[in-house]
Formats: structure tokens, C-alpha cells, sequence
């Protein structure tokens, strides 16, 4: 699907370099087949070393010679390099974005033209070939552009198409935010682990490689998690102790009350940001 497209990437950072890995690495893509921009020389000269694509300094080459740009830039920025290269973009090219928590609408207003546009979301576990994606769609992208996005992302993990308006808000607040829960509760494991007269560097493999084997039975076994559950948790035994601890510690709506309140922040920033760049937009900046 992507063997003869020419696919751009604007910041070539921790992200956009792990795409470019992905894409290599999984050979979805031909190495020459990518061009990387950056702000970074050091950046620029180790890229072509480790995966053999093509870089340059410039932005506009980048989305000349590409069929498919990826916008790999912080959200900070995003509006002045959409601007950069907004003359330069036409119905003829795919436009991905996986700026955190720029909403679609404001990619639209920042470029000020109808343009075929994906707003995807990939999290931190795509450092590691395991991260959930979303990918959500403009109003006039191309039968196949969102089979193309996907291609892309599914070389850093696996993606899942959502409703942007109706649903990119919960997807940051459960998968975009997820992992620093994850991270936490493991974390907290290895101190109970410790407590409990564990080493240090024991608990936190036995707390990390629990957290993994957990994720890939489930994974796996295509049962429901409550049944796996039931599994381990044995009548009058440990588990189910724990559990009940668990449960009394409030875990189950603590989570539920995190994933909320990402998700109504991620929306007060993209709400927020929609807001300026339709400003911009009117006063040409």
C-alpha cells in the first residue's frame, strides 16, 4: 500500500523518528522512499546513518516530494509550520498530524484550504513497536487515505479509527494518557514488593514483567478480563484478599475518575486551541 509513495516527515524528533523506524524497520516503506525535516543538524545527520532516508532542513521540500506529509511537530509550533508550508499543499497529497491534542478543526483553519487531512494520536509505547493509535479523518480525504494512516501507525503498533468530534477527547484521556497510570501502578508494586522485603531491582522486574504477561494473556486469550480474573482470584486465597483491598482503596473508580478527567482536560485544550488558530487565521497571522 505505501511501497510507491513518498511519504514526508516535518520533526524528526523522538515520535517522528519512531515512525521512520517502523516504516524501515517492517519495511513497509523503501528507505528512499522518506524524506525527514528538522530544526536538529545532529538530528538530521544521525537519521540518514541509522535508517537511510533522505533529510533536509527544509520544510517545503519536504512537502514537495512527498505523496504523504507528517506533521511531527510539537503543538506549540504546529500553527506556524502548517502556515510555512500551507502554499505548497493541495487535494493531491495525504496531510497526517499527530500534534497532541490539536483537534482537526484546527488543522483546517491553520491551512485555510479544503485538503485531505488525518489527525492521528499515537502514544509514548510507540519508542517500542506497542502503541495504540487512534486516526481520525477530515471531511475530505480520499477512499484509501485512512488505510494508508493506518499502514503507517501499524508499523509502531496497532490503530483503531474513531469519531474525532465524539471520541479523540476519551481516546487521549484512556490510551493517549494511559501509560503514566500504568506506569504508576507499577511503580507502586515494586514499593509494596520492597516493603515486603523484596529487593529494589526484583520487585520492579517482577512488578513490570506482571503488568506485561497480564496485558498479553488478555491480549491473547480473547477473554474478558473479568474471567481471567476469577481465574486467579481462588476461593478463600490471596488474590481475592488483594482484591478486596483493592476495592476498599477505591482503585476501580480511581481509574475511571483519571481517564474522565484527561479526557475533559484534553478537550479544554483542543477547544482552547481551535479558538486561536480560527483568531490567527482571521487576523493572517
Amino acid at each position: 500500500m505505501l511501497q510507491e509513495k513518498k511519504i514526508g516527515f516535518i520533526g524528526s524528533g523522538n515520535m517522528g523518528e519512531a515512525l521512520v523506524s517502523g516504516l524501515v524497520l517492517s519495511k513497509a516503506t523503501k528507505p528512499e522512499n522518506i524524506i525527514c525535516s528538522d530544526i536538529s543538524l545532529d538530528l538530521l545527520e544521525e537519521i540518514p546513518t541509522k535508517y537511510g532516508v533522505l533529510t533536509t532542513t527544509n520544510n517545503m521540500e519536504v512537502v514537495e516530494k512527498s505523496d504523504i506529509i507528517v506533521y511531527a511537530t510539537k503543538p506549540q509550533i504546529i500553527g506556524s509550520v502548517l502556515k510555512e508550508t500551507a502554499p505548497a499543499l493541495d487535494k493531491s497529497k495525504l496531510i497526517i498530524s499527530i500534534a497532541a491534542g490539536v483537534p482537526l478543526a484546527a488543522i483546517a483553519a491553520g491551512l485555510g484550504k479544503e485538503l485531505r487531512l488525518i489527525r492521528s494520536m499515537p502514544n509514548i509505547c510507540a519508542f517500542v513497536k506497542e502503541s495504540a493509535t487512534a486516526i481520525a479523518a477530515g471531511e475530505f480525504v480520499l477512499e484509501g487515505d485512512v488505510e494508508m494512516a493506518r499502514a503507517i501507525f501499524d508499523s509502531v503498533g496497532k490503530t483503531v479509527f474513531i469519531q474525532e468530534n465524539v471520541l479523540m477527547d476519551a481516546f487521549t484521556g484512556l490510551s493517549g494518557s494511559g501509560p503514566a497510570y500504568i506506569f504508576i501502578i507499577v511503580d507502586a508494586l515494586a514499593d509494596a514488593g520492597v516493603k515486603m522485603g523484596l529487593s529494589r531491582k526484583d520487585s520492579l522486574f517482577l512488578s513490570t514483567q506482571t503488568v506485561l504477561g497480564a496485558a498479553k494473556l488478555l491480549q491473547e486469550s480473547n477473554e474478558h478480563p473479568g474471567q481471567l480474573k476469577d481465574r486467579v482470584a481462588s476461593p478463600g486465597g490471596t488474590a481475592i484478599a488483594g482484591i478486596h483491598t483493592l476495592e476498599q482503596g477505591g482503585l476501580r473508580t480511581t481509574l475511571i475518575n483519571a481517564v474522565e478527567s484527561a479526557t475533559k482536560r484534553s478537550k479544554e485544550l483542543g477547544d482552547h486551541m481551535v479558538k486561536d488558530f480560527i483568531e490567527n487565521h482571521k487576523n493572517g497571522k
